[in-house]
Protein backbone atom coordinates (compact mmCIF):
# COMPACT_ATOMS: atom_id res chain seq x y z
CA UNK A 1 0.00 0.00 0.00
CA UNK A 2 2.92 2.76 0.51
CA UNK A 3 4.31 1.60 -2.41
CA UNK A 4 0.99 2.42 -3.91
CA UNK A 5 0.80 6.21 -2.20
CA UNK A 6 4.08 6.86 -3.11
CA UNK A 7 3.57 5.94 -6.63
CA UNK A 8 0.24 8.51 -6.59
CA UNK A 9 2.41 11.00 -5.20
CA UNK A 10 4.93 10.92 -7.92
CA UNK A 11 2.33 11.14 -10.75
CA UNK A 12 0.86 14.14 -8.83
CA UNK A 13 4.05 15.41 -9.25
CA UNK A 14 4.86 15.25 -12.36
CA UNK A 15 1.14 16.48 -13.32
CA UNK A 16 1.90 19.29 -11.74
CA UNK A 17 4.64 20.62 -13.20
CA UNK A 18 3.34 19.25 -16.64
CA UNK A 19 2.97 21.65 -19.35
CA UNK A 20 -0.84 23.35 -20.61
CA UNK A 21 -1.44 20.36 -21.94
CA UNK A 22 -1.83 18.23 -19.79
CA UNK A 23 -3.29 20.41 -17.29
CA UNK A 24 -6.32 20.69 -18.56
CA UNK A 25 -8.21 18.42 -16.30
CA UNK A 26 -11.75 18.97 -14.94
CA UNK A 27 -14.57 17.72 -12.42
CA UNK A 28 -16.99 15.74 -13.68
CA UNK A 29 -20.20 16.85 -11.65
CA UNK A 30 -22.10 13.66 -10.66
CA UNK A 31 -26.27 13.09 -12.06
CA UNK A 32 -25.62 14.88 -14.97
CA UNK A 33 -25.25 13.71 -18.25
CA UNK A 34 -21.92 13.76 -19.97
CA UNK A 35 -20.52 13.03 -23.30
CA UNK A 36 -17.07 11.77 -23.72
CA UNK A 37 -14.30 10.74 -26.15
CA UNK A 38 -15.88 13.20 -28.52
CA UNK A 39 -18.42 11.12 -29.65
CA UNK A 40 -22.18 10.32 -29.04
CA UNK A 41 -21.35 8.14 -26.23
CA UNK A 42 -22.65 9.63 -22.83
CA UNK A 43 -22.43 8.27 -19.21
CA UNK A 44 -24.18 9.89 -15.86
CA UNK A 45 -21.43 9.12 -13.20
CA UNK A 46 -23.04 8.59 -9.56
CA UNK A 47 -20.03 10.36 -7.83
CA UNK A 48 -17.43 13.14 -8.86
CA UNK A 49 -14.59 11.98 -11.12
CA UNK A 50 -11.63 14.32 -12.48
CA UNK A 51 -11.28 14.03 -16.08
CA UNK A 52 -7.46 13.97 -17.23
CA UNK A 53 -6.53 16.47 -20.07
CA UNK A 54 -4.14 13.62 -21.40
CA UNK A 55 -5.74 11.26 -23.86
CA UNK A 56 -4.98 8.19 -24.61
CA UNK A 57 -5.77 8.04 -28.03
CA UNK A 58 -7.59 10.63 -30.52
CA UNK A 59 -11.16 9.28 -29.75
CA UNK A 60 -10.98 8.52 -26.15
CA UNK A 61 -10.53 10.18 -22.70
CA UNK A 62 -9.76 8.82 -19.04
CA UNK A 63 -11.23 9.91 -15.82
CA UNK A 64 -9.89 8.70 -12.35
CA UNK A 65 -10.46 9.49 -8.27
CA UNK A 66 -7.40 9.49 -7.10
CA UNK A 67 -4.56 9.26 -10.18
CA UNK A 68 -4.91 7.20 -12.58
CA UNK A 69 -2.23 5.15 -11.48
CA UNK A 70 -4.91 4.07 -8.43
CA UNK A 71 -8.30 4.12 -10.46
CA UNK A 72 -8.79 4.59 -14.44
CA UNK A 73 -11.51 5.00 -16.04
CA UNK A 74 -10.69 5.30 -20.24
CA UNK A 75 -13.52 5.78 -22.93
CA UNK A 76 -13.05 4.77 -26.32
CA UNK A 77 -16.11 6.56 -28.58
CA UNK A 78 -16.21 5.21 -31.90
CA UNK A 79 -12.74 3.92 -32.97
CA UNK A 80 -12.94 2.90 -36.77
CA UNK A 81 -11.51 0.43 -38.56
CA UNK A 82 -7.82 1.06 -39.16
CA UNK A 83 -7.13 2.75 -36.24
CA UNK A 84 -5.50 2.79 -32.80
CA UNK A 85 -6.56 2.69 -29.47
CA UNK A 86 -3.42 4.73 -28.42
CA UNK A 87 -1.60 7.34 -30.31
CA UNK A 88 1.28 5.11 -32.02
CA UNK A 89 4.78 4.39 -29.61
CA UNK A 90 6.48 3.68 -33.06
CA UNK A 91 5.03 2.99 -36.50
CA UNK A 92 7.89 1.52 -38.09
CA UNK A 93 9.53 -0.66 -34.87
CA UNK A 94 6.76 -1.31 -32.76
CA UNK A 95 3.25 -0.69 -34.72
CA UNK A 96 0.50 -0.74 -32.88
CA UNK A 97 -2.64 -3.69 -33.89
CA UNK A 98 -5.69 -1.89 -35.64
CA UNK A 99 -9.06 -1.72 -35.31
CA UNK A 100 -11.10 -3.67 -38.20
CA UNK A 101 -14.77 -4.04 -38.82
CA UNK A 102 -13.50 -7.94 -39.45
CA UNK A 103 -13.41 -8.17 -35.93
CA UNK A 104 -15.90 -10.70 -34.20
CA UNK A 105 -16.93 -9.37 -30.16
CA UNK A 106 -14.60 -11.78 -28.67
CA UNK A 107 -11.56 -10.68 -30.58
CA UNK A 108 -11.88 -7.45 -28.75
CA UNK A 109 -10.33 -8.48 -25.22
CA UNK A 110 -6.90 -9.81 -27.44
CA UNK A 111 -7.25 -6.49 -29.31
CA UNK A 112 -7.10 -4.52 -25.77
CA UNK A 113 -4.15 -6.86 -24.68
CA UNK A 114 -1.92 -6.72 -28.33
CA UNK A 115 -2.11 -2.93 -27.51
CA UNK A 116 -1.07 -3.09 -23.94
CA UNK A 117 1.74 -5.06 -24.42
CA UNK A 118 2.95 -2.58 -27.05
CA UNK A 119 1.93 0.87 -25.95
CA UNK A 120 1.90 0.42 -21.96
CA UNK A 121 5.27 -2.28 -21.96
CA UNK A 122 2.55 -4.65 -20.13
CA UNK A 123 4.72 -8.02 -20.58
CA UNK A 124 2.35 -10.31 -18.11
CA UNK A 125 -1.13 -9.83 -19.55
CA UNK A 126 -4.05 -12.01 -18.99
CA UNK A 127 -7.86 -12.58 -19.99
CA UNK A 128 -9.41 -13.91 -16.83
CA UNK A 129 -12.82 -14.25 -18.16
CA UNK A 130 -15.19 -13.58 -21.00
CA UNK A 131 -18.97 -13.60 -21.29
CA UNK A 132 -22.06 -11.96 -23.53
CA UNK A 133 -23.64 -8.99 -22.55
CA UNK A 134 -25.91 -5.95 -23.91
CA UNK A 135 -24.44 -3.09 -24.19
CA UNK A 136 -25.55 -0.01 -25.63
CA UNK A 137 -29.08 -1.86 -26.89
CA UNK A 138 -26.74 -4.29 -28.67
CA UNK A 139 -24.98 -7.93 -28.61
CA UNK A 140 -21.76 -6.60 -26.37
CA UNK A 141 -18.58 -8.68 -24.28
CA UNK A 142 -17.83 -8.10 -20.75
CA UNK A 143 -14.47 -9.57 -19.87
CA UNK A 144 -11.62 -9.59 -16.76
CA UNK A 145 -8.46 -9.44 -17.03
CA UNK A 146 -4.89 -8.87 -14.73
CA UNK A 147 -2.03 -7.28 -15.84
CA UNK A 148 1.40 -5.94 -14.28
CA UNK A 149 3.38 -3.44 -16.21
CA UNK A 150 7.24 -3.77 -17.11
CA UNK A 151 9.65 -2.79 -13.94
CA UNK A 152 6.44 -2.26 -11.62
CA UNK A 153 5.25 -4.59 -8.09
CA UNK A 154 2.14 -3.10 -8.46
CA UNK A 155 -0.50 -6.23 -10.02
CA UNK A 156 -3.48 -4.25 -11.54
CA UNK A 157 -7.02 -5.41 -12.67
CA UNK A 158 -9.26 -4.56 -15.33
CA UNK A 159 -13.06 -4.99 -16.09
CA UNK A 160 -14.22 -3.68 -19.68
CA UNK A 161 -16.95 -3.73 -21.94
CA UNK A 162 -17.40 -3.34 -25.28
CA UNK A 163 -19.48 -3.23 -28.46
CA UNK A 164 -19.08 -2.70 -32.15
CA UNK A 165 -22.08 -0.43 -33.73
CA UNK A 166 -21.57 1.47 -37.07
CA UNK A 167 -18.13 -0.22 -37.48
CA UNK A 168 -16.67 1.59 -34.77
CA UNK A 169 -15.91 0.10 -31.39
CA UNK A 170 -17.38 1.05 -28.40
CA UNK A 171 -15.19 0.20 -24.81
CA UNK A 172 -15.06 1.66 -21.34
CA UNK A 173 -12.48 0.03 -19.05
CA UNK A 174 -12.02 0.70 -15.49
CA UNK A 175 -8.17 -0.20 -14.04
CA UNK A 176 -6.86 -0.45 -10.57
CA UNK A 177 -4.28 -1.97 -8.36
CA UNK A 178 -5.59 -4.96 -7.13
CA UNK A 179 -4.74 -4.17 -3.76
CA UNK A 180 -7.78 -2.37 -2.39
CA UNK A 181 -8.47 0.01 -4.55
CA UNK A 182 -10.25 -2.31 -7.70
CA UNK A 183 -12.33 -3.74 -5.04
CA UNK A 184 -13.56 -0.22 -3.88
CA UNK A 185 -14.45 1.29 -6.66
CA UNK A 186 -15.42 -1.51 -9.02
CA UNK A 187 -19.04 -0.59 -7.73
CA UNK A 188 -18.96 3.05 -9.07
CA UNK A 189 -17.66 1.61 -12.45
CA UNK A 190 -20.37 -0.91 -13.04
CA UNK A 191 -23.36 1.81 -12.51
CA UNK A 192 -21.67 4.49 -14.67
CA UNK A 193 -21.57 1.44 -17.60
CA UNK A 194 -25.41 0.83 -16.81
CA UNK A 195 -26.05 4.48 -17.66
CA UNK A 196 -24.39 4.66 -21.35
CA UNK A 197 -26.04 5.71 -23.69
CA UNK A 198 -25.41 6.31 -27.30
CA UNK A 199 -26.46 8.71 -29.73
CA UNK A 200 -28.06 8.15 -33.47
CA UNK A 201 -24.80 7.88 -35.70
Amino acid sequence: MRHIVRSAMCLFAIVSMASPALAGNALITPGTPVSVAKSGLTVTPDREWNKLGARPGRNSETWTLDGDELNGLNFYGGIQSGKTLFREVSKRTKPLPHFSTTMLLTDIPEFLEDSYRIALGTSLFSIDAIEPVQFLGTKAVHFVYSFRRDQEDISRKGDATATIIGGKLFMITFEAPTVHYFGRDIESYRHLVGTARLATL
